[in-house]
């Protein structure tokens, strides 16, 4: 009885299990389910997340939704070496806006990484998607340090290696195909540890 008072009394605290209700800025993955399954219910802003895959198909097609909403603005979203040419006409499609978008094919892994820190926290890039293999601990410490700063969605796409790794993302996805389904295991999240992997059907991208 005692605690539901001090519930009452204090509503900025947060019970497990709420995870939509945590104060955080997000954009929404346009997939209910996972949605659910992720604080403030959606991407986080101001932060990384690593999306690993053994195929980049699934991983860049998991993120575009978020991409056709963030391109409506003013900001700029940078793609930093990414696997293979993005295809304009099924961006345009899903609802992206391509005056938005800047692709990048940088001549270093040196470079890439320092293009991708200085846009996240230009201010002027409300999303990165990152392509960078490979990449140290600190190194990503860098780039969630420069979304913060800048406000930014930074999304780092590594290989299926990467989950045994510890990193400082906010969140962190591993992706494996399932026929047409998309199996999404939650190997990280804010405000606690995730249930059984989700099986979507997710779009092509």
């Amino acid at each position: 009885m005692e605690l539901e008072k001090l519930l009452r009394q204090c509503p900025g605290v947060w019970r497990a299990g709420r995870l939509t209700e945590l104060p955080q800025a997000v954009v929404p993955t346009a997939l209910t389910r996972l949605d659910r399954e992720l604080a403030g219910g959606g991407w986080p802003r101001g932060a990384l997340s690593e999306i690993i895959s053994a195929q980049p198909g699934p991983a860049l097609g998991l993120v575009v939704p978020a991409l056709a909403s963030l391109s409506q603005g003013d900001d700029w979203v940078l793609w930093v070496d990414p696997p293979y040419v993005p295809y304009p006409p099924g961006l345009v499609e899903r609802g992206v806006d391509l005056a938005r978008v800047l692709v990048v094919d940088s001549p270093s892994r040196g470079e890439a990484l320092w293009m991708l820190e200085q846009g996240l926290r230009s201010g002027g890039c409300c999303a990165a998607l990152a392509w960078v293999d490979p990449i140290r601990g600190m190194e990503l410490r860098r780039l969630q340090l420069a979304a913060e700063a800048g406000n930014a969605i930074a999304w780092c796409f590594r290989p299926e290696t990467a989950a045994q790794e510890s990193s400082p993302a906010a969140l962190r996805l591993r992706l494996r195909a399932r026929g047409e389904d998309l199996e999404v295991e939650i190997l990280k999240r804010r405000g606690g540890w995730a249930k059984a992997p989700l099986s979507l059907r997710t779009p092509a991208p």
